[in-house]
């Protein structure tokens, strides 16, 4: 199975989209028409510094998502089996799923846009080796109660929201022991309170717009599931002042691979690779008893949950592999007399059916079926 994401807020830059708006003229010019302005020259030439203003960050970023997205349909024509988006990457999502066209997903995302921006005084920071109750522990016991969190982007990973001035307090908070504070290049208090007003705004204005079902299933980031049949209207308003669930989005889709024995294959569909980045992290942070735990409490087809490695495809097997076991750990060997091997490499395929890894000192590949962690 797999699953494409597209990226949101924080991923754009100058140069994004090069060869895409070449490769398609006509929805180049549609975008063009629609916003007023050159989306090609926004993206890679940003000549008035716009870019980083919400009110185009979001709509270019959308452009170039959708985009690579036709891209990688028009060279595969593989669909994938789920589609999450983070944010703004969320209407990505909706749009790959067919909820609505290009022409409609980029009239929603520019009056978005346009709201958001709106809220001055709002600024956003990440807070990393800090839970959500150690965080809000400490904005309780400082007063700074002008703060939300924003994003839940890793189990370690946390972003918090707010009033500038408290932001600003709230650094040196975060900065002892082992928690790192990260301020980031945003305009405004996203996905918090402070958005409230936009939400309502926002919700009149997609009552004017009908959506179809999904085709494809869109995790949503107001409840990391699925989206429910008539949903789009309320999940979409309510995005912009809730937490972003994408920790838990991630590990929901997961839990689906390791439900039935494998593992779920994430690509990202935009520019940069800031979700595959948190992606990795995630991967990394969660035991097999979460995803165990998840697929139990949510029914998902878990009756392949504990199947042996050597029950799985090769690629399956690898991407297990890699997931549990980082380079440089120790195994022994279960068809022979070698008990102090450590992998030199990751994990992979080889002669297009052999999971395998390779191993330091004894310069040779060992199939993963024969050995085990020590």
């Amino acid at each position: 199975m797999k699953t494409c994401i597209f990226p949101g807020q924080g991923s754009q830059a100058r140069g994004m989209g090069a060869g895409l708006f070449e490769q398609f003229p006509e929805l180049t010019e549609r975008a063009d028409t629609i916003l007023g302005y050159s989306i090609q020259e926004l993206c890679l030439e940003d000549p008035r510094q716009e870019l980083n203003k919400t009110e185009f960050t979001q709509p270019a970023l959308f452009v170039v998502n959708a985009l690579s997205y036709y891209s990688k349909m028009q060279s595969s024509g593989s669909k994938p089996d789920f589609l999450a988006g983070h944010s703004l990457g969320e209407f990505n999502a909706l749009l790959a799923a067919e909820c609505f066209d290009f022409d409609t997903g980029l009239k929603l995302v520019r009056k978005r846009g346009e709201l958001m921006g709106r809220i001055a005084n709002g600024s956003m920071a990440a807070i990393l080796n800090a839970s959500k109750d150690e965080i809000e522990s400490i904005l309780q016991q400082h007063g700074l109660h002008n703060i939300d969190l924003a994003n839940y982007n890793t189990p370690s990973q946390i972003v918090i929201s707010g009033l500038s001035e408290e932001i600003v307090k709230a650094e040196p908070l975060f900065q002892q022991g082992k928690m790192l504070y990260y301020p980031l290049n945003t305009s405004g208090a996203f996905h918090s309170r402070f958005m409230e007003a936009v939400k309502h705004e926002f919700g009149e204005f997609l009552a004017n717009f009908e959506f179809a079902a999904a085709r494809i299933p869109v995790i949503a980031n107001v409840t990391a599931r699925p989206y429910a049949d008539g949903a789009i209207h309320e999940n979409l308003s309510k995005q912009i002042s809730s937490t972003v669930r994408w920790s838990e989005s991630i590990q929901y889709l997961m839990a689906l691979g390791f439900a039935r024995g494998g593992t779920m294959q994430f690509e990202e569909v935009g520019f940069g690779d800031v979700l595959t980045r948190l992606l990795q992290t995630i991967q990394r942070q969660t035991p097999d008893s979460v995803l165990q735990s998840i697929a139990g409490e949510h029914g998902l087809a878990a009756k392949d949950a504990n199947a042996s490695i050597g029950s799985l495809t090769a690629a399956d097997k690898v991407a297990v592999w890699n997931r549990k076991h980082p380079i440089g750990t120790r195994v022994r060997s279960l068809m022979a007399e070698y008990t102090n091997l450590e992998t030199r490499t990751a994990a992979m395929v080889l002669f297009g059916h052999r999971a395998a890894v390779y191993m330091k000192d004894y310069n040779g590949y060992f199939d993963l079926d024969e050995i085990v962690p020590v």
